[in-house]
């Protein structure tokens, strides 16, 4: 009775063992590369869930659980119509967006939180309304001509922008295709317009450089050809002329060489002729040698001999006459020192004397200076009025007219002038301090002449001629 309870309890509690391992075994869950593990329940610290990318986990019952979230890229189409850009110009962006759960640890805890009981729909509806909405604004922000002009810049501004808000619920944007931009009023077709207007033109413009370039070439080419067929013509001559002249100089090497045998033959036969008329010509040089120092000795004693003897006895005698010239103009010299000496003696002695004159005069001055020199001018006033004198002595007057003005003073008056040439005289005298006789006149208080009223019998006009 006792074993069979023992074999009992040992079966039961085998299968109680077999049945927790099974239990655990069936609670390890194993995350495969391509989806999401999110244990939910009592994950431990104020974590709601914990998501797990890969790896083995274990799920504890009752307490925990756990889902999958799939990382399978999803793509919309998002056929934007009238989205308003900077320009209030509304435009159609027709896209197609690419995202997937991200799989960094913040974007699989936001995905766990927020998509976990979604399906797949649900979470392309859901990133469907962000990227309307983040699109819209991303336009509004932007020209026409960025839009349209730059599609890296524009897809960057859509990618930063959508991927932000994509983030918050756990997805990644993964690619962003705009098929085509198109807008209402015909805008953008304008600027495809003016663009392919300008294409055409600048096509036009290469194509007129490319010609321009080929017509250039062609004729650089043309005359290439040109320089280089004269150049060989040039050669070709130049060659031609360079053997003719190296013939020339052939035939002229061979003549020289002619020419410069037949020249040492003539020589040497002229050398012996020479050879044998020099040694006739130095017997008879030594000859005229001979003679001519028997003529130089002949000469020599005849001419030389008594010019040298000539030309010592002029030598002797210049120097004599030199030496008395000088001797001569030594005395001249002296002679003049003596006669200067004595001019100057006398008039040394004749200023002396004046000095002495002039001392004499002044003491009987009563050493009054002043009194002195009246002295001396009185001394001169004769010389001085003959000086007067003669300066209208040799005036010439031939005739002399006079016309009164009707007063009848008009001769006296020209006599009274001509009188007045003495009153500087007594102008003299009196800078002098002297007073003159009255036999020269005397000055009137007002400086002049003595008047005299010379009557006139014509007061219209008088005349008198003189000679």
């Amino acid at each position: 009775m006792s074993f069979n309870l023992t074999v009992t309890l040992v079966a039961l509690l085998a299968v109680l063992v077999m049945a927790a391992v099974i239990a655990v075994v069936r609670r390890i869950r194993t995350c495969p590369s391509d989806k999401i593990l999110v244990k939910y329940g009592q994950v431990g610290g104020d974590k709601s869930a914990k998501a797990i990318h890969g790896g083995t986990t274990f799920v504890w019952p009752i307490v925990q659980g756990y889902r999958y979230l799939d990382l399978t890229p999803m793509t919309v189409d998002i056929d934007l119509r009238g989205a308003l850009s900077k320009q209030n110009i509304r435009v159609n962006v027709p896209s197609r967006f690419t995202f997937g759960i991200g799989t960094f640890q913040e974007l699989m805890n936001n995905a766990a939180e927020r998509l976990l009981s979604l399906d797949a729909h649900q979470v392309e509806d859901t990133a469907k309304d962000i990227i309307y909405g983040q699109l819209r604004a991303t336009i509004a922000m932007m020209d026409i001509e960025e839009i349209n002009g730059d599609r890296e810049k524009f897809e960057s501004r859509v990618l930063e922008n959508i991927e932000s808000e994509l983030m918050k619920i756990g997805l990644r944007l993964i690619n962003v295709n705009i098929s085509d931009i198109t807008d209402e009023s015909g805008y953008i077709e304008a600027l495809g317009q003016r663009a392919a207007a300008e294409a055409v033109n600048t096509a036009k413009v290469e194509v007129a450089q490319q010609e321009r370039t080929g017509a250039v070439g062609s004729a650089e080419a043309e005359q290439e050809q040109r320089t280089r067929v004269a150049d060989a013509n040039a050669k070709a001559v130049t060659g031609e002329n360079q053997a003719m002249a190296v013939e020339a100089a052939s035939q002229a090497d061979l003549r020289e060489a002619q020419a410069e045998a037949s020249r040492r033959g003539d020589a040497a036969e002229a050398v012996k002729v020479a050879a044998a008329e020099q040694e006739g010509y130095v017997a008879e040089q030594q000859a005229e040698i001979a003679r001519a120092e028997r003529d130089r000795a002949r000469e020599y004693a005849n001419i030389v001999v008594p010019a040298e003897i000539e030309r010592d006895r002029v030598r002797t005698e210049a120097e004599g006459e030199k030496q008395k010239q000088v001797l001569a103009g030594e005395a001249e010299g002296e002679a003049l020192r003596a006669k200067l000496a004595g001019e100057a003696q006398g008039r040394m002695e004749i200023l002396t004397k004046m000095a002495d004159g002039f001392r004499e005069i002044v003491a009987s001055a009563g050493n009054d200076p002043d009194k002195a020199a009246r002295l001396m001018i009185v001394d001169k006033l004769e010389a001085i009025a003959q000086v007067q004198a003669s300066a209208i002595s040799n005036i010439d007057f031939e005739k002399v007219v006079v016309y009164d003005s009707g007063n009848g003073n008009a001769v006296g008056n020209f006599l009274g002038g001509l009188t007045q040439a003495l009153p500087p005289f007594h102008e003299v005298a009196k800078m002098a301090g002297i007073e003159l006789p009255e036999y020269l006149g005397e000055m009137t208080k007002d400086g002049t002449g003595d008047d005299r009223q010379v009557p006139a019998d014509d007061h219209n006009e008088s005349s008198d001629e003189a000679a």
